[in-house]
């Protein structure tokens, strides 16, 4: 007997092509929302520029933020953290050291960092600092403001001087997450050697 192949059922070989096809474009939907939800919420690129975050980050050093780090816990002190001030002219992001936290108060007296009149330990290798600025007098943070200087102390712009001045949470883009350049995570740069 001679088996018919024109009178065999294609219903469900269709069925199974169909059910195929839907998967396989659900899929390509879900990579694409992932792709743009990480390329528009989660991580953003952008370029150290200038010698303020040395030795940490150098001139040039290509950084990744983390722009999801902040969604379920604030900044931290001794984060690294990138910001934009709505309010300033300049349309540049800013790369900066999280120093005081809200509702501290800050004063830099004799070179060293104070926070709420207690000397600050500091985790990185730094310098002494030779202008106090602003905060040679105490300064008292708002309950959304946080204080954040450069590691290069005395070659940085931050909140020492009224051009920057005291960074408000809703400014901060996120975290500086990993230098691109060299592979490394941020945190991990330029920590104080034990003495």
């Amino acid at each position: 007997m001679r088996y018919d192949f024109e009178k065999e059922d294609k219903g469900p070989v269709i069925k199974k092509v169909v059910i195929s096809l839907i998967i396989w474009f659900i899929e390509i939907a879900v990579v694409v929302g992932l792709a743009y939800f990480v390329a528009n919420y989660a991580l953003e690129k952008t370029v150290a520029t200038g010698q303020s975050m040395e030795n940490t980050l150098m001139d040039h050093d290509k950084i990744l933020i983390n722009k999801f780090a902040y969604v379920f816990h604030k900044p931290k002190r001794f984060d690294v953290i990138v910001f934009k001030q709505s309010d300033k002219e300049h349309s540049y992001l800013n790369i900066k050291r999280v120093i005081g936290l809200p509702g501290e108060t800050v004063q830099i007296k004799n070179g060293k960092i104070y926070i709420n009149n207690e000397l600050l330990k500091e985790q990185i290798a730094i310098d002494d600092i030779e202008n106090a600025g602003l905060a040679e007098d105490e300064i008292k943070l708002d309950e959304n403001e946080y204080f954040v200087l450069g590691d290069n102390r005395n070659n940085s712009e931050d909140s020492r001087f009224a051009n920057i001045g005291n960074i408000v949470s809703g400014d901060i883009i996120g975290k500086a997450w990993i230098r691109e350049n060299g592979f490394s995570f941020i945190n991990k740069l330029n920590i104080r050697k034990e003495e």
